[in-house]
């Protein structure tokens, strides 16, 4: 068989073969054309020739995140964070205050909270502060600030002091 012939017309490279290569081309296509070729069936409906109405349903929206009162702390994380993290948009520079006014105007009982001071004992702001609100025996606890690489959350079991953070707190007294 001859070796195909490349002839260069512009940017592209046109390729002939012989005649041995076209007849082949030609078989193929034949042999192809079988294969498309067919019957269609067309698939008939089974069963009763009356049908009733059902109502398809319909996907609902997510669940609206909610306090679970009485919930533990894992189900009651995604909320503690939205309030949180409302805060801050609300607020980039929440202090403790703002962090525990939110929980408790979200539900939280204020009696189960502890909060970090804002500044350091020299004056200066604190770097991070946290805030905890006991749910049975887990808690939630949140921190905010730049040591913290901005705001954070977790679920912890409560101390054996039956609190939730260590080291000195304030008094949520307002």
């Amino acid at each position: 068989m001859p070796s195909p012939v490349v002839r260069r017309t512009g940017p592209l490279a046109r390729v002939t073969a012989g005649p041995a290569a076209a007849a082949a081309a030609v078989l193929l296509a034949f042999a192809l054309t079988g294969c498309v070729g067919g019957t269609t069936s067309t698939a008939s409906p089974t069963g009763s020739a009356t049908s009733s109405a059902t109502a398809t349903p319909t996907p609902s929206a997510p669940a609206a995140i909610a306090l679970v009162p009485g919930g533990t702390a894992q189900q009651n994380l995604p909320y503690f964070d939205q309030v949180n993290r409302a805060t801050l948009a609300a607020k980039p520079d929440a202090q403790g205050r703002d962090f525990i006014d939110a929980l408790v105007a979200a539900g939280f009982s204020k009696a189960d909270m502890q909060v970090t001071v804002d500044t350091t004992t020299i004056g200066l702001k604190a770097n991070s502060i946290q805030f905890s609100v006991k749910l049975g025996d887990t808690c939630l606890i949140g921190q905010n600030g730049a040591d913290a690489g901005g705001y954070n959350s977790m679920v912890t079991p409560v101390l054996s002091t039956g609190s939730c953070l260590i080291g000195q707190t304030r008094p949520i007294d307002w």
